[in-house]
């Protein structure tokens, strides 16, 4: 239902943040009624949305850190075709940040932090329908199924209190053993004997021109999107009043904060400091694969993801912790092309682009959403970390349920900036 009525009518709200979670709330906003304003360094898509792995997956709810991970990261850092690895000249700097995160994963805490997050992603690809429901975004959406491979039923059953998480809060998984694993995929590789394939999933065949596609939509329904850098944000006794940007500044009615990593000074200076750090994420795009899989699948041993898109055949995964400014280091980006590889013995990896982009990150691996506890006309929708193609759409709907003065229709109380004050 569009709510807000007459007090929505003429209200300006100005979004900070042209991704997936800044433009699905821009459209949310507008489809409440709000005159909306979307400001951005880069063009829509163009910043961590166009790099993911492109997965729309409500299963996407059980956090990175989990129970054993402070005896398994050791081996992950020190292994050079691991997910994981730091800047050795960043470690310093991130190591508070660092211990807070493993902190975070005690079993007790990951399923409280599971619970939270299931609400965020359930319903993942009907959000994206929802959203792109008669623009030409709907063309990049692709229900589908999703597939976990592993090489044995051991491996499997190795991650059996992530694969318990998800069928505590719903998640029905398949099975399938031996040959059934390349009936479903012929590309895989023999060496592959069990998977899991999941239902009610899907991916999107280029997410950074779905994103496009959403902001024109925006556009063309009346709102803006400009391409500015914010430089400052001006507050008066009521709250911000402008923004300062490097061709002038804007005045402010309403305003969301939703600039993924960069949404850290941001926050900082409207008085709700975060401790958000970037994971440096990679991909490869295989331009010529010679191979053409029917669905995106998740390698469990390697912990990528391979996508076939519009481009290629997109192979992502890995996170590198070094900071925003560092420049990337590709040779994390290569490492992907062994692994796909591995997975597709027959697949062809002579051609391919790479990129690096940062995923905005939480200690608790929870995003900040909701109202800010300084300013009634200030509301964030930040730190999704790798889950924010899968949650965007559902964040933007709750952003504009928040501004409209409408109640969302899930506890967001988990997602408060307050957590952090405590």
């Amino acid at each position: 239902m569009r709510a807000t009525g007459n007090w929505a009518q003429g209200r300006k709200v100005t979004v900070i943040g042209a991704g997936i979670i800044g433009i699905s709330s821009a459209l949310n906003l507008q489809r409440a009624g709000f005159d909306v304003t979307v400001i951005d360094k880069e063009p829509p898509g163009e910043g961590a949305s166009s790099g993911n792995a492109g997965i729309m997956a409500p299963c996407a709810f059980v956090p990175v850190p989990t129970p054993g991970i402070v005896w398994k990261a050791p081996g992950m850092l020190l292994d050079p075709m691991g997910p994981l690895s730091v800047r050795w000249s960043y470690l310093p700097r991130m190591l508070p940040w660092l211990m807070r995160y493993l902190r975070n994963s005690s079993a007790k805490r990951v399923e409280k932090i599971a619970a939270a997050l299931a609400t965020l992603a359930d319903g993942a690809v009907e959000e994206h329908q929802a959203l792109a429901n008669g623009s030409d975004a709907e063309q990049w959406l692709r229900p589908a199924t999703y597939a976990y491979v592993y090489e044995s039923e051991e491996d499997f059953k190795k991650e059996s209190f992530t694969w318990n998480l998800r069928r505590k809060h719903g998640i029905k998984i398949n099975i399938l053993r031996n040959g059934e694993v390349q009936d479903m995929e012929p590309s895989i590789g023999a060496a592959y004997k069990f998977a899991i394939t999941l239902d009610h999933h899907g991916y999107v065949r280029d997410p950074e021109q779905l994103v496009k596609s959403l902001a024109r939509e925006l556009k063309r329904a009346g709102g803006h999107v400009l391409h500015r850098k914010v430089r400052d944000i001006e507050i008066g006794p009521e709250g911000p009043t402008q923004l300062v940007t490097d061709q002038g500044n804007l005045d402010l009615d309403i305003l969301v904060v939703a600039a993924g990593a960069w949404s850290g000074k941001l926050a900082s200076r409207l008085g709700s400091p975060v401790p958000l750090e970037t994971e440096r994420g990679y991909h490869v795009v295989l331009t010529d694969p010679g191979i053409s899989p029917k669905v995106a699948i998740m390698s469990s041993k390697g912990k990528f993801v391979a996508t076939p898109m519009t481009m290629g055949l997109r192979i992502a995964g890995l996170v590198e912790f070094g900071g925003l400014e560092a420049p990337p280091n590709y040779a994390c980006a290569r490492t992907l092309l062994k692994h796909a590889e591995l997975l597709f013995p027959g697949v062809n990896t002579k051609d391919f682009t790479e990129w690096m982009g940062h995923r905005p990150a939480l200690p608790d691996s929870l995003p900040v959403i909701g109202r800010s506890p300084h300013f009634e006309n200030v509301y964030f929708a930040f730190g999704h970390q790798h889950i924010g193609l899968s949650t965007g759409p559902k964040t933007g709907r709750l952003i504009a349920d928040l501004v409209s003065g409408r109640t969302p229709n899930i506890d967001i109380d988990p997602f408060g900036v307050e957590r952090f004050n405590s």
